[in-house]
């Protein structure tokens, strides 16, 4: 392999300097996009604020109604494409528009890296619960390429999976002329992020690249993966990496293709979907009693990489997985913030060891090599070397190595 190509996530060149935390939940200002106001609050908990004691929810369902009239076939014939993965949020809305409002969903699901066990009983579950599902299983040998480039440059091997989840359903919705494009949650707004969309019901596609790839499409990516070495200049022809790319803005337009969040007509409490989705969809939760990394065993259980793609983000912004299910449950009073803060400091960087041979072995990578990407992509305002370790900095609990 050639020379590593220098840093790509643009995210990172606009982290703030000084680490601040939320005085509502535990999130801090390292997570990219989010906003603290001069009382030290983050903008989720100050969206969560209204979600709770502002918005209309009544009249938010009246105009879903009005919509899904709009777009609900007669003949029982696909009305709405629904992204889904067998998780708790897919499930719960593709459940509520089939089964609540009268809807005929035609389910997209682009495959995780590797399945667990769990998530391919959900996902199975979720099919024989009463839905129709298209699956998209990439080229798996162009897949753990651009997983490898990925995290080698961008420090993410997640980032293909989230190219084809935000693509895939669009291309489907294109090909079979349905304008109508369910999502759950409008993740910016939710859990801490850009808060220009906050009032709408839809996506602005245009802001794909920026908010959702790190300022890294998939073609960027696969040009720097010939450049170092990854790629072979034959790979760039295959037709598989069509479903990573967006659709042509015109091509949507046209057909009026719309990504509407189902969380914005609906009041979005991801501890209450996996309830329903438990209910409903037969949704089962991570039977070890909890995922590693954080306290939950609801959230992300369907592939063996996702453990890494928490533990990087722990690594680039010191916001770990048990930060980020802490911060949501407290802005939905499931637990206080000392509560939270007491979560974050026992599970928050644990390592994903149960996965980490087959992670390696998917990438085709070493575990020296792994430590040394790793190594790569802490920032020293975040981290501090201590001895033969790494030391946060800064922490919610106040105990990092400069508090």
């Amino acid at each position: 392999m050639g020379k590593l190509t220098p840093k790509m996530d643009v995210q990172m060149a606009y982290a703030p300097k000084k680490v601040i935390f939320c005085k509502k939940c535990v999130v801090s200002n390292q997570r990219p996009r989010i906003t603290i106001s001069k009382e030290g609050i983050c903008s989720a908990c100050e969206y969560a604020y209204r979600k709770y004691n502002v918005i209309d929810w009544e009249s938010r369902e009246k105009k879903l109604k009005k919509l899904l009239s709009k777009y609900r076939s007669r003949d029982g014939s696909w009305d709405v494409i629904v992204p889904v993965s067998g998780g708790k949020d897919s499930g719960y809305v593709a459940h509520q528009l089939k089964y609540v409002y009268g809807m005929h969903p035609l389910c997209v699901a682009w495959a995780p890296f590797k399945y667990t066990d769990i998530g391919w009983k959900n996902f199975t579950n979720f099919v024989a619960s009463g839905f129709d599902v298209l699956s998209f299983y990439p080229n798996g040998k162009l897949h753990r390429k651009l997983a490898r480039v990925a995290f080698e440059t961008i420090g993410d091997a997640w980032q293909p999976f989230t190219y084809g989840q935000k693509a895939y359903a669009l291309h489907i919705a294109l090909k079979f002329k349905i304008p109508l494009v369910f999502y759950g949650e409008n993740g910016e707004v939710e859990y801490g992020g850009s808060t220009k969309d906050a009032d709408k019901p839809y996506e602005t596609l245009e802001d794909w690249e920026k908010i959702h790839f790190k300022g890294v499409t998939v073609d960027k990516l696969i040009r720097t993966g010939i450049e170092i070495g990854v790629f072979d200049k034959a790979d760039i022809d295959d037709k598989t990496f069509e479903f990573y790319r967006q659709p042509d803005l015109g091509d949507l337009a046209k057909f009026n293709i719309r990504l509407h969040w189902f969380s914005y007509y609906k009041k979005w409490v991801p501890q209450e979907n996996f309830y329903y989705a438990q209910k409903h969809t037969g949704f089962v939760a991570n039977e070890e009693g909890r995922s590693e990394g954080t306290y939950s065993k609801y959230a992300s259980l369907d592939d063996k990489t996702d453990g890494f793609h928490f533990f990087l983000a722990y690594i680039k912004f010191g916001i770990g997985r048990a930060t980020s299910d802490a911060a949501h449950e407290i802005r939905d009073g499931h637990i206080t913030r000392d509560e939270g803060v007491a979560l974050v400091k026992r599970y928050d960087g644990q390592f994903p060891q149960k996965y980490f041979k087959e992670f390696l072995e998917y990438l085709d990578i070493t575990e020296e090599h792994f430590w040394e990407i790793v190594d790569m992509w802490r920032s020293p305002h975040i981290w501090k070397k201590v001895g033969q370790g790494w030391k946060l900095r800064h922490n919610v609990a106040g105990s990092g190595v400069d508090d």
